[in-house]
């Protein structure tokens, strides 16, 4: 464990020392086998298994308030299964991929070597601060490499809880936790890693990617955005408001890919509304003492999500706050309750900034290509969400639309489907990982020419002559 702020010296030097130590046991050691990697995984999901508990009682004291189930469903149960399936499918990943080199080249063959980068870094988020950490160490890992954590300082606890609980099972020079705040993120950042691998916000991760430009540092990003749901006309109501409901308040709406706004056709905008709030109302009949309903993380994020939701009155927008046993919410437990907000205007703050909180505007449209235009019209999301019957609807919004992933009839759970890769594009972020996306981010591709002892190269090398007529002509096919 590297605790920076608790010692007598600058970040940036201890960092340096750690990042050496971990190069020079990458040289000295090379790549670890299949049989290491799979080891290294299996102490780790043992270890999990055995932690589940202490993660969770970690993870609520940071929060103040935060489900036990929810820990166990949303932060520990995704990097066991994830861990799992990466120990099944990983001799398959590792091994060699021959390729085909051109009838022009034959008889030469081609292959493709999974090798790990070297030393990579992770800075994780707060919000799921002990999956967003061990899902990407899980990658890096099972890719072969080293690899050096830099969890959230507004999880403290859970913080500490991961430098303890990964120093029992890695050394240093395989796995090293740094702790720290702001001043360290940044030195952090600057480091010269072979690969780096960030999920937070989109601001903090523009100062990320401008960090390791310096070092012409490979990124990975994984921000986030607002996250549309669209409501086809021939959607289950009932089905579509009880998915969204528990998407949107799942860690009291602190999510990446929490649906972020709803587009509902107009003549069915007071269903839904309705619909939504019938939905909330049976997921958590009541809030304050509620251990199901997590808190804000801290008062900073509670009076920003406050303000959104003040903006939106002080225009006059129909604001309808859902607090079902009718309970006083006192700041300091920074229970938020469940808000819906009607029409707002597209330059109010709630639609122009992710919103990461209980709150849910909800806007009517005309047709099917209008909410695709107006989706079209902002940054690329993290997630979408479609709901209909039908599939030309389906169809049509998934073609139209570009995000960094989409569920259909559901929210939330396409980030627990392993095998399909999770990243988002433009603003949303870039690169992605889980499964075998996740072992190529932390894999350097080598492409390997195997040469034949018999071959025909040298008609290629001059001087030219009449075999290099006849080549050209058979290069170009005339």
């Amino acid at each position: 464990m590297t605790t920076l702020e608790a010692l007598d010296v600058k970040p940036q030097s201890r960092l340096d020392a750690v990042l050496d130590l971990q190069r020079a046991a990458f040289l000295r050691d090379g790549a670890p086998g299949l049989d290491e990697r799979r080891d290294d995984l299996k102490r780790l999901i043992a270890a999990i298994k055995e932690n589940a508990d202490a993660i969770a009682t970690a993870i609520s004291a940071d929060f103040g308030s935060r489900s036990k189930h929810e820990t166990i469903v949303a932060d520990v149960w995704p990097v066991v299964a994830g861990a799992r399936n990466t120990v099944k499918r990983l001799p398959g990943w590792m091994k060699p991929k021959s390729v085909g080199v051109g009838i022009e080249l034959l008889p030469a063959r081609g292959r493709i070597l999974y090798q790990p980068l070297g030393v990579v870094g992770i800075i994780s988020p707060w919000n799921y601060p002990f999956q967003l950490a061990i899902a990407p160490l899980v990658a890096a890992l099972a890719a072969g490499n080293r690899v050096m954590l830099k969890p959230s300082e507004l999880t403290p606890r859970t913080s500490e809880f991961l430098a303890g609980f990964l120093a029992k099972l890695f050394p240093e020079e395989k796995v090293a936790t740094v702790l720290g705040g702001a001043e360290v993120g940044a030195a952090f950042s600057s480091l010269p890693f072979d690969h780096l691998f960030y999920t937070g916000s989109t601001e903090i991760g523009r100062r990320v990617m401008r960090a390791a430009a310096d070092n012409l540092t490979p990124v990975t990003l994984e921000l986030g955005g607002k996250s549309p749901c669209i409501i086809g006309a021939d959607a289950d109501l009932a089905a579509a408001c009880r998915s969204i409901a528990f998407g949107k308040l799942l860690n009291a709406g602190q999510t990446c890919i929490a649906p972020d706004y709803a587009l509902v056709p107009k003549p069915m905008l007071a269903d839904f509304a309705a619909g939504l709030e019938a939905a909330i109302r049976a997921l958590y009949p009541k809030l304050r003492d509620n251990p199901d309903y997590t808190s804000i993380i801290n008062a900073r994020h509670y009076a920003r999500i406050w303000r959104l939701v003040d903006e939106a009155r002080e225009r006059g927008v129909r604001v309808v706050q859902i607090n079902p046993a009718s309970e006083q919410l006192v700041p300091e437990a920074r229970k938020f309750a469940p808000t819906l907000v009607i029409e707002p205007p597209t330059d109010l703050t709630v639609m122009r900034e992710e919103i990461f909180g209980p709150v849910l505007p909800i806007l009517s449209y005309d047709t099917l290509d209008d909410a695709i235009a107006f989706v079209n019209a902002r940054p690329r999301p993290l997630a979408l969400y479609y709901f209909g019957a039908g599939t030309a609807g389906r169809d049509r919004v998934l073609a139209r639309t570009t995000s960094g992933g989409a569920a259909v009839n559901e929210t939330l759970l396409h980030v627990a489907a392993e095998n399909l890769p999770f990243g988002g594009v433009g603003a949303s972020g870039m690169g992605a990982y889980h499964g075998d996306a996740g072992f190529r981010t932390f894999s350097h591709a080598k492409s390997v020419f195997l040469q034949n002892r018999f071959n025909a190269a040298s008609l290629l090398h001059p001087p030219y002559g009449r075999a290099a007529d006849f080549m050209r002509k058979f290069l170009l096919g005339r």
